[in-house]
């Protein structure tokens, strides 16, 4: 399963692949530079140092070898082209948010919500960041009740590993029901092959009526 971890500039998407990858992951990290900062916002993020500037890739094994495909994303607005190729064939995304900048993932939910992709919401609780209580941060990120939205620390792998597989039972929960296979003949007790039904013989057309000319003599 293809998944999608999203969200604003330094919300912590690359640690939380990192976290929980069961491989070596992939990533496009560059060092930030002074060029970078008028389009870069820093504020709230003083020890960031490095972006990603492509993607970043990992892969877990769930329970019932459902295997999950982590793609994470660039949060800039720069890269948003770039978001949309790698979210194509995805089938949901993980949307982290940080309540220091909330606001700040209203753009990544509108993206993803654009792309028909469902999603789930996971609040990185940075050390400094403000507390609030889920049905708090429900209503201010305006978010369908059905949308499953949970408290993580990226650095974490139990909390990570709910918020993922929230996000997974969310989208199998929605995928299409397979139709029910057609009933097949029962097996008889004694384990023999069913017989075949018998072919059905269309009866002969009947024979015209003689007409009174000719039963007459």
């Amino acid at each position: 399963m293809k998944l999608v971890v999203a969200g604003p500039f330094g919300v912590g998407k690359t640690t939380l692949i990192r976290t929980l990858s069961e491989i070596a992951t992939l990533h496009t990290e560059e060092a930030m530079t002074e060029t970078g900062r008028p389009v870069d916002d820093l504020a709230g993020l003083p020890e960031k140092a490095t972006t990603t500037v492509a993607v970043d890739f990992g892969r877990l094994t769930l329970p019932g070898n459902l295997v999950l495909y982590m793609f994470g994303t660039p949060g800039q607005r720069r890269f948003f082209p770039l978001w949309q190729d790698i979210a194509r064939g995805a089938l949901g995304a993980l949307v982290l948010a940080d309540t220091r900048r909330l606001a700040d993932s209203f753009e990544i939910m509108d993206m993803v919500e654009e792309q028909g992709l469902p999603y789930a919401v996971a609040v990185n609780c940075f050390p400094d960041a403000p507390v609030h209580s889920i049905e708090v941060l429900r209503a201010h990120l305006d978010l369908h009740p059905t949308t499953p939205l949970l408290l993580c620390d990226a650095r974490e792998r139990g909390a990570s590993l709910d918020a993922l597989i929230a996000l997974a039972e969310h989208v199998l929960d929605g995928l299409p029901t397979a139709p029910a296979d057609a009933a097949e003949p029962a097996v008889p007790a004694d384990g023999t092959e069913p017989a075949a039904p018998a072919a059905t013989v269309p009866a002969a057309p009947a024979a015209p009526a003689a007409s009174a000319a000719e039963e007459r003599p």
